[in-house]
């Protein structure tokens, strides 16, 4: 159960203490300097500049005649080389520190990078002593050791570099709906729906004693599960919507495929045909995402496939050359109970597919993302539309699995026919919590169906990371909810 409490504060900051201003002997312009990222300074054409950067250092080399730095501020996995008189070396300038660093880019001399900031000024903004810090310089840190320290682990190359990755790819999924002719929808994060049906919800109450927990909302609310309910409702309206944010579930689990926390894109189409209608935009998108992340974080995703997960560049390589195959459900489990694969869990027609058979399934396919389609219609939620096929008795359902995760999304055409709704709404003993859902089909309805991706798992696909808890700033599991 969450609690939801807001309370108002003040916060009095003290002024910081003073810091040092390091100055060399040599003549300095008084020009005022223009402040650049890092990145902008690699790839400044304009040498003799002078400019401003600020940054975290990465590493110091002092020298008889110069002091060596490398400067990073974020903007790029390359760090800025700073030269320095030895005049400019000080205990505080150290592996960790804040500084402010003002001089002059030049051609460097060095083939490995383009320039370097000859400094004038260095202004130590923050310091760090590098014996307590968790990082060491020059050490290569695993994605398990640097999970530990939360609050530190966007300063390493491999988080960093993630973090990059992971707003690029956002920019894009947005980029490709929009381009497609989808609008936006902020569906809410509180919600009186359990979309799933699963029973895998965070209820949300008040905290104080002065509250009346029990009229606050009238009904019972929780953290949504997912979007898809209220983008229905926009479904009725607009022709394409989408919705990316948070969405939460309560499951007890630690595996490397699950978080309390998570985001979610989910899509709904009006006037679908069919689920060909839903599996040409899951696919589409996974492309359109990938290449332009692949396009513009060159280094970030470099330095993943060579060194965090090595060869991992070819196989999504093959996921993009390749259409992806869509078979049945029950083209799966015969595929399944064919093979020579000793399975955990048996995989007969009815149950569930669990990851290891995912996985098989993928692997049988030529190791590239698969669609499978039509599950039994018990296994599907109240809203997934009656295939009327019997006996097997299916639903017009879609997930997609692909290499190293399983399932990537999972979707379906939504029942637009209101008797058939309302009986399967009945059976389950949902009609009167769902009459607003009923009232859809009867004013205006029409074939309709939609997906949801979760977006730390198409992270997982691409970068070839294991966890899923390495992909999100600050993951949020059962019995974990540091920071």
């Amino acid at each position: 159960m969450f609690q939801v409490v807001v309370k108002a504060f003040s916060v009095s900051l003290a002024a910081p203490g003073p810091r040092r201003i390091l100055l060399s002997a040599r003549h300095y312009c008084e020009k005022t300097p223009t402040k650049v990222r890092v990145s902008e300074a690699l790839s400044r054409t304009e040498l003799g500049t002078n400019v401003k950067v600020q940054g975290w250092v990465r590493s110091v080399r002092p020298q008889k005649t110069n002091v060596f730095l490398h400067v990073n501020d974020g903007s790029s996995l390359q760090s800025l080389q700073v030269v320095a008189s030895p005049e400019l070396d000080d205990p505080l300038l150290t592996f960790g520190s804040a500084v402010e660093v003002t001089g002059v880019l030049k051609k460097s001399p060095h083939q490995r990078q383009p320039v370097e900031l000859e400094a004038k000024q260095i202004r130590v903004v923050g310091e760090c002593n590098p014996v307590d810090f968790p990082f060491k310089i020059k050490e290569r840190h695993s994605l398990e050791y640097i999970r530990q320290f939360p609050h530190f682990r966007c300063r390493t190359n491999a988080f960093s570099s993630l973090l990059r990755i992971r707003s690029e790819a956002t920019a894009a999924i947005h980029s490709y709906f929009k381009d497609n002719g989808f609008v936006q929808i902020h569906t809410p994060i509180i919600t009186s729906n359990d979309c799933e049906g699963a029973g895998e919800l965070f209820q949300v109450e008040p905290s104080g004693s002065h509250i009346d927990n029990e009229n606050f909302f009238s009904v019972p609310a929780f953290l949504t599960v997912s979007g898809q309910l209220h983008l229905e409702v926009m479904s009725g309206a607009f022709s394409r919507v989408y919705t990316f944010g948070t969405t939460f579930r309560a499951e007890n689990s630690q595996t490397r495929r699950h978080l309390a926390e998570f985001y979610m894109v989910e899509a709904e189409v009006s006037f679908a045909q069919s689920i060909e209608d839903l599996t040409k935009v899951m696919e589409d998108m996974f492309r359109s995402a990938t290449e332009h992340v692949f396009a513009h974080c060159v280094e970030d995703v470099d330095l993943f496939h060579k060194h965090v997960t090595p060869g991992h560049r070819d196989t999504v390589d093959a996921m993009l050359k390749n259409r992806f195959p869509t078979i049945t459900y029950s083209e799966a489990i015969d595929i399944l109970k064919r093979s020579s694969e000793t399975f955990v869990f048996p995989a007969d027609w009815g149950c569930d597919l669990k990851t290891e058979h995912e996985k098989y399934l993928v692997k049988h396919c030529g190791n590239i993302p698969v669609f499978v389609t039509d599950y039994p219609y018990d296994l599907k939620p109240f809203y997934a539309r009656d295939n009327q096929d019997h006996p097997q008795h299916t639903a017009a359902a879609v997930d997609l699995l692909v290499p190293g995760v399983g399932e990537l999304c999972g979707g379906s055409l939504r029942e637009e026919r209101l008797d058939l709704l309302r009986a399967r709404l009945e059976e389950v003993g949902l009609a009167d919590t769902y009459s607003w859902y009923l009232d859809l089909r009867r004013f205006g309805s029409v074939p309709h169906g939609g997906f949801g991706l979760g977006f730390e798992r198409y992270l997982q696909c691409i970068l070839g990371v294991e966890s899923i808890k390495d992909v999100i700033p600050f993951p949020r599991f059962s019995r974990s909810c540091v920071l």
